[in-house]
């Protein structure tokens, strides 16, 4: 019998907390899907959630990020059409000027009412639930 798990990934919504309103990152993806996404990828075999999303955010911006505290655990099956993923989405902050690197074709910087409409995944979700937090202080539902 063949068992299949659903593959550990991280997202990082950074926000810029050099700049007025502390807007935060994105970046448009090299790679199908295309679109614009949260910082993130995949679980390296060994690795803690919290340095995968360190890496993850260095590797796609050039930022060293100061993870916050972690937003929620996103698991829809249909989150990621190629497979089923986890994801840990951590909030966290950077100061800095962002580069694309790694599979990120561009970086954007966004406040709340500038977000792009072709976001990735299931991202629009995710920042939804972020900017809810971050204003209202309103955590995201367990579902």
């Amino acid at each position: 019998m063949t068992y299949r798990n659903p593959v550990p990934t991280v997202d990082i919504v950074i926000a810029l907390r050099d700049r007025p309103h502390q807007p935060i990152v994105l970046i448009e993806r090299l790679n199908p899907p295309h679109g614009w996404a949260i910082v993130g990828g995949f679980v390296d075999y060994g690795e803690c959630l919290e340095d995968a999303a360190r890496r993850e955010a260095a590797e796609e911006t050039g930022l060293q990020v100061e993870l916050i505290d972690l937003l929620g655990i996103y698991s829809d099956p249909s989150r990621d059409a190629r497979q089923h993923t986890i994801s840990a989405v951590y909030m966290a902050e950077a100061v800095g000027e962002p580069k694309a690197g790694d599979d990120a074709k561009s970086v954007g910087i966004f406040g709340a009412s500038e977000m792009p409409s072709q976001l990735c995944f299931d991202h629009a979700q995710i920042l939804q639930d972020y900017w809810r937090y971050r204003t209202y202080g309103i955590r995201p539902k367990i579902k």
